[in-house]
């Protein structure tokens, strides 16, 4: 069933939802998400979103914990501009029926989470995201020009490259995305004036990571494809805080519980953040992960601990319900003993880049939320500023359309997908193995601390697995874990290259053999694929199965572009 419709809107999460709210004003929207609509990074996000609204905090302030946490990467226009956005983000998911915590008073309750100097987490228990989503969705049901398709995965953005014997323009144009029904079995073209990337993370490339099973990489492997920049993928952050258990998988333990009062110790109960950061246990991520890495290292211990005993059990089981009871489900009780913690993929700082308006290097498509590299993060993810920048960037997109206005003109004739000439193929075992070894590969090589020799381990590898895929994918029908492992392997191998490219150690990208920053590499790091130059034996793009883009090489080989967006 091919769509078309106004907006598309690929992702579910806050950003791809507060845009197509907005965007429901203006026209028709059709949101596909990959698996159910509830789905995503957000429904997960515990701390809650962070906003200057108390008389002794200010703008100012937030703008500086930003800058300081980003390691002098962060874009000083782009942090202005969304920390003073903060007190109307927060207005407008309460008008969205977003209901937060309230104090005793009736007022907003702020928390405090790492690198935040004054109480300004604005948050719904510990369950902030998963209430955003709830709320967005309820508002979503309220739109009827507003269609929602669950279970459908986005193969490639239907761009110039698609047309046949067409070639590229100086500025590539997209017209929506070829997008694979699990249901139905079959890739349908989904067409729209503007194009949203609103996809999420890409914390399943590594072994241990706090995202779901959705956060592959999608938007980011999509928009590089299709000749857009993307940059920083070198700082992912790793979450120094996640649940500890040998048979349960990665569960967050917010940063929030340290700003309760929590403070990380090790097995002889020594509090070792005491003497590496001002903040101690509220220090940075990137400064707290790496230490507890040093801790586990130093003492050949499998975890630390997060001790919060000495805070009142019922305040904590009143801020914390859900961590409270998911840890006592597992025999801890955190109000008695401490937690058993270790640090995990979390949050992808890099991503496709936009500009202030969420605008990519292609017309028509825009991206918000964490595949996008807006500026705000630099090199390191100031707690709880995620959910805030996703608002601000979606309203940014939709302010943008509205100035420009939605053209009528006519969307060009768009090939159907055409899968004639491929055919089921049996090594499906062979997929699975390359999942499983991206994930070693990313987690030993590309964690939380790297050196030349495991980049260049990892990027041998992985090149190698990319060029496989792409392979296997040009020849097989497609389904949902072939289109996921193609983008793991394409973002693995991209994040490598943005790592090997900074030879320094800043923020959460952190190389023993350049320990320390380098004003040489202050700036972003930005890839983008290099357009083949066509041989006249060979084949259109559109004729073997609508699969090959005709703007990146396999593996893609990218240019480093120096210098800021």
């Amino acid at each position: 069933m091919d769509v078309q419709t106004d907006f598309l809107v690929i992702g579910t999460g806050i950003a791809g939802l507060s845009f197509a709210l907005q965007a429901a004003q203006l026209g028709s929207v059709a949101v596909v998400t990959k698996r159910k609509k509830d789905d995503t990074n957000t429904n997960r996000a515990q701390g809650g979103i962070a906003a200057v609204l108390d008389q002794v905090d200010d703008f100012a302030l937030h703008v500086n914990d930003t800058l300081v946490a980003g390691a002098g990467l962060c874009h000083e226009d782009v942090v202005a501009h969304i920390v003073r956005e903060g007190p109307r983000i927060v207005r407008q998911l309460v008008d969205w029926g977003v209901q937060f915590t309230l104090t005793s008073q009736g007022t907003l309750a702020l928390g405090r989470e790492g690198g935040h100097s004054h109480n300004r987490i604005v948050h719904a228990h510990d369950l902030t995201g998963a209430e955003i989503e709830r709320a967005l969705l309820a508002a979503i049901q309220q739109c009827p020009d507003v269609t929602i398709f669950e279970n459908h995965v986005a193969v490639d953005l239907i761009t110039e490259h698609h047309l046949p014997g067409r070639r590229p323009a100086r500025h590539v144009t997209c017209w929506g995305a070829y997008v694979f029904s699990a249901e139905e079995n079959r890739v349908s073209r989904f067409l729209a004036r503007r194009t949203v990337l609103a996809t999420g993370g890409t914390g399943q490339a590594w072994r241990h990571t706090t995202n779901p099973d959705i956060a592959t990489g999608d938007g980011i492997a999509m928009a590089y494809r299709a000749g857009a920049r993307v940059g920083n993928l070198e700082f992912m952050q790793f979450h120094p805080t996640t649940l500890y258990h040998p048979h349960e998988r990665s569960f967050l333990i917010s940063e929030a519980v340290r700003g309760h009062g929590a403070v990380l110790i090790n097995d002889r109960g020594e509090r070792f953040m005491d003497s590496v950061h001002p903040m101690k246990s509220l220090a940075p991520r990137d400064i707290v992960a790496r230490a507890i890495d040093r801790e586990m290292k130093t003492t050949g211990k499998p975890c630390v601990f997060l001790d919060i005993t000495h805070v009142d059990p019922d305040s904590v089981k009143a801020r914390f319900p859900n961590i409270y009871n998911k840890c006592l489900s597992l025999g801890i009780d955190m109000t008695r003993q401490p937690i058993p913690v270790v640090p995990a993929a979390h949050y992808m700082c890099g991503g496709v880049v936009v500009d202030i308006t969420s605008r990519t290097d292609i017309l028509n498509l825009y991206a918000c939320g964490e595949v996008a590299l807006s500026g705000l993060h630099g090199a390191n993810r100031l707690a709880s500023n995620s959910l805030l920048e996703a608002v601000v960037m979606a309203n940014g997109a939709i302010q943008d359309i509205r100035q420009s206005g939605l053209a009528r003109t006519p969307l060009p004739e768009i090939p159907a997908w055409d899968d004639s000439d491929v055919f089921d193929v049996e090594e499906w075992i062979l997929l699975r193995h390359d999942i499983e070894e991206i994930r070693d590969l990313m987690w030993d090589y590309v964690g939380i601390v790297r050196s030349d020799v495991r980049l260049r381990r990892a990027h041998h590898r992985l090149e190698l697995i990319w060029k496989e895929v792409e392979e296997f994918y040009r020849r097989a029908k497609v389904n949902a874990e072939l289109i996921e492992l193609r983008n793991m392997a394409c973002v693995a191998a991209l994040v490598v290259r943005c790592a090997m490219e900074r030879k320094e150690s800043r923020g959460l990208h952190f190389n023993t053999d350049h320990p320390l920053s380098d004003e040489r590499f202050h700036h972003d790091t930005l890839l983008r694929a290099r357009p083949i130059r066509r041989r006249k034996s060979m084949p259109p793009p559109h004729s073997i199965n609508g699969k090959i883009s005709e703007y990146h090489e396999i593996p893609g080989v990218s240019t480093p572009l120096r210098g800021e967006f």
